[in-house]
C-alpha cells in the first residue's frame, strides 16, 4: 500500500475539465470534476488544484496518480512543453505526483518532460485497462464532453497497439465527438428540418450540449461549459442557438419543432459514432459475448450505439458501478471521471 495514511488522488487533467477522485485504502471516496478551460491560462489549473485542496485535506502527504490530455491546448508551443508544465505545477502543489505513462509505467513528476511521449493523451489507456479486467471481452465506449474512446478488450489486455491520437484517430478508437464541447456543424452538411434538408451553417453557433440540453438527457451537473455565444442555458436560449444553424429564430418555430430537430441531430453523432464503433469491433474479431463497458458524461448514448449493427456486443455494463463498483451515491461520478479513477486503481494496485 502507498504511503501517506493509504490515500491515493487520481487525477485527470484535460484541456476543459479537470477530474480527481480520492482513495483510501484501496476504496473509493469520493470524486468530482471541475471546469478547468485551460486554453485560458495555467492559472486556471492552479485555481482547481485550491478547491480539490479545500474539498480534500487529507490529500497532505498522499500519493497522486496523474493522467492528462490538457498539453494539447494551444497555451502550449507543443506537447512536451504542456506534458512538463502541467507535471511540474502539478508536483508544486500537490507533492508526490507519479505520472501515468501507459506501457511505461510510471514517471515521477521531474522526468515528465522527458517521458512525454508516452504521458500525453494516456487517460484512455488507463480507463481500457481497468475495464479490461472486469470483462472476458469487450469494448470500452467512453463518450466524454469532447471525445469518445473507443477501445476493444480481451483477455484482461487492450487488443489496441495504436497508443497515439493520430494512430486512434486513423483507426476509429478515437473520435472527437462528445456530447459538451463539439459543434453541430461538425456532426454533418445537412439537417432534417420542417420536411426539408437544409445544409447547415458552418460556424460555432450552438454545441451538442444544447442538443442533450434540449432532449434532457445531459446532466446539468455535466453542463459546465458556456454556450457557443456565452449566453443563458435555459430552454430559450438553447432554442435560439439551435435556429441560428439554419438562419432561423427560435421564435420561428414550435417548441415541439426545435426538439424534434434535435433529436435529428442525436441521430447524426449517435450514427457516427455507431459507425466508429462498427469498425473497431470488426478490426478486433470481437464475438457475440462482447461486453460494451460505457463511461463518460454521454454514457446514455451507449446502448443506441450498439443497435447500429448486429454485429455489436448485445450487452452494456457500467464503468462505474461494474469496473469501478462505487458505491451507488458515487458510481454516476466514477462513470463520468472515469480515467481519474482508473489511474487511481492503477497505480494502488501496482505500488501496493
Amino acid at each position: 500500500m502507498p504511503e501517506g495514511g493509504g490515500v491515493t488522488v487520481g487525477w485527470d487533467i484535460g484541456g476543459a475539465h479537470a477530474k480527481a477522485c480520492l482513495v483510501q485504502h484501496g476504496q473509493l471516496v469520493d470524486v468530482a470534476q471541475w471546469a478547468c478551460p485551460l486554453w485560458q491560462g495555467l492559472d486556471r489549473l492552479e485555481q482547481v488544484l485550491d478547491q480539490a485542496l479545500a474539498r480534500w485535506p487529507r490529500m497532505a502527504g498522499a500519493h497522486h496518480a496523474l493522467t492528462m490530455t490538457g498539453e494539447m491546448v494551444d497555451l502550449f508551443e507543443h506537447r512536451e512543453q504542456g506534458v512538463q508544465r502541467i507535471a511540474t505545477l502539478a508536483a508544486q502543489r500537490l507533492g508526490a505526483v507519479h505520472c501515468y505513462a501507459g506501457d511505461h509505467g510510471w514517471v515521477e513528476a521531474p522526468q515528465a518532460g522527458a517521458q512525454w511521449v508516452h504521458i500525453a493523451s494516456a487517460n484512455w489507456l488507463a480507463t481500457a485497462r481497468h475495464a479490461a479486467q472486469a470483462v472476458d471481452e469487450g469494448v470500452l465506449v467512453d463518450i466524454g464532453s469532447t471525445t469518445t474512446d473507443l477501445i476493444a478488450l480481451r483477455g484482461g489486455r487492450v487488443l489496441t497497439t495504436a497508443r497515439s491520437d493520430v494512430d486512434r484517430l486513423a483507426s476509429g478508437e478515437l473520435v472527437y465527438h462528445g456530447v459538451v464541447r463539439t459543434p453541430l456543424c461538425a456532426l454533418g452538411p445537412r439537417i432534417a428540418f420542417g420536411g426539408r434538408m437544409l445544409n447547415v451553417m458552418n460556424e460555432l453557433f450552438a454545441t451538442t450540449a444544447d442538443v442533450y440540453r434540449l432532449t434532457g438527457e445531459l446532466d446539468p451537473a455535466h453542463d459546465q461549459q458556456p454556450g457557443a455565444d456565452g449566453g443563458a442555458k435555459d430552454m430559450e436560449a438553447t432554442r435560439r442557438r439551435l435556429a441560428r444553424m439554419i438562419g432561423l429564430d427560435a421564435r420561428d418555430a414550435t417548441p415541439a419543432e426545435w426538439l424534434q430537430m434535435a433529436h435529428a441531430w442525436r441521430a447524426a453523432q449517435v450514427a457516427e459514432l455507431g459507425g466508429q464503433l462498427r469498425r473497431v469491433v470488426e478490426l478486433h474479431g470481437l464475438g457475440e459475448s462482447a461486453v460494451a463497458v460505457s463511461a463518460g458524461c454521454g454514457s446514455f448514448l451507449a446502448p443506441d450505439l450498439l443497435q447500429q449493427s448486429q454485429r455489436m456486443p448485445s450487452r452494456c455494463i457500467h464503468y462505474g458501478s461494474h469496473v469501478a463498483r462505487a458505491t451507488p451515491e458515487l458510481a454516476p461520478w466514477a462513470q463520468v471521471c472515469a480515467p481519474c479513477v482508473a489511474v487511481a486503481a492503477l497505480y494502488d494496485k501496482e505500488r501496493r
